[in-house]
Parts: C-alpha cells; structure tokens; sequence
C-alpha cells in the first residue's frame, strides 16, 4: 500500500523491522537500508538500471535476504516543492513495486539528499571516482535516515493515538 504521508506509513509498518531507502535515478537506483530498531540508515549498494522487471527483482532480492517491512522512495520535488516528470516517473515506480509487494511504501522529500550526500562524501576527502561510485546510496541513506528521524518524532500508535 502507498502511503503519501509517512504518518500514514508508521501505522502500517510492525513494531519492529527494517526500512530500506530508494534513491530513484535515471541510470541507477541508490539503496539504503536501516536496522530493526530504526535507528540508522547504512548506504548499502547502487543498482545500475536495466528495465523495471530486473531492477524489481534485485530489489526483492533485498527486501527478502533484510527481512524489510517498508520502502521509503525519495521524492525529487522542484525547490518550489512543484512536481515535475521525475516525481511522476517515482510515482509510477511505487505503483508498480507495490503490484510486486504488500508492505507499505512512502516518500521522502529528497531535494536536498544528494547535495548532502556530495558534501559528506567531500569533507572525507573522497575522490572524484570514488563519489560517482557511491553518491547514489549515499544519497538513498540521506532519504531513509530522514524518515526514520521523523518516526522516532511520531506519538505512539500512529498520528491519532
């Protein structure tokens, strides 16, 4: 089930499980995934797109072997906060995994995850090479981490008690 809140999300998601994060792009897709307790994002590989069918089963492959019980799907909103082709093309990938898989997904506004992920990545004196390698994921622990900062912030039981 797609959930456009994450408050919506929580109340789906069990106690306890991991989360994994999805950096969307055009060529790759960066994944990140947390531990049960939510706690911490870890950058965990880039999956180099080939078409949806394929890129969907690497990503079950991980789900299953992490034991995850949701997705987290960063959305690239404009810095309006407009949506433009890249966050329908997110949208269509979330309605199509979920056609694959019943746990529930939501977004995260990820506008600045990259440029935090490239910064990071620059004060550990990464090289050039070595960024492009990982920024992906990178970014995609930007997004997860995200979101499981705004659960640990979230009433008990959900929104409404």
């Amino acid at each position: 089930m797609i959930h456009d809140e994450v408050e919506g999300f929580a109340t789906a998601l069990p106690a306890h499980g991991a989360l994994i994060g999805l950096d969307l792009g055009e060529k790759t897709i960066g994944v990140a995934v947390s531990d049960v307790m939510r706690s911490v994002a870890t950058p965990l590989e880039t999956i180099r797109r080939k078409k949806f069918t394929l890129d969907a089963a690497r990503l079950q492959e991980i789900v299953q072997h992490r034991s995850v019980c949701g997705i987290v799907l960063g959305l690239p909103r404009n810095m309006d906060g407009s949506e433009g082709a890249r966050c329908q093309s997110t949208r269509a990938f979330a309605r199509n995994f979920a056609q694959l898989w019943d746990g529930p997904i939501t977004f995260w506004d990820e506008r600045l995850s990259t440029v935090a992920a490239e910064r990071a990545l620059l004060e550990a004196d990464t090289t050039r090479k070595r960024r492009a390698e990982v920024i992906d994921h990178v970014a995609a622990g930007y997004i997860l981490q995200g979101v499981l900062d705004r659960l640990r912030h979230l009433p008990p039981g959900g929104p409404h008690g």
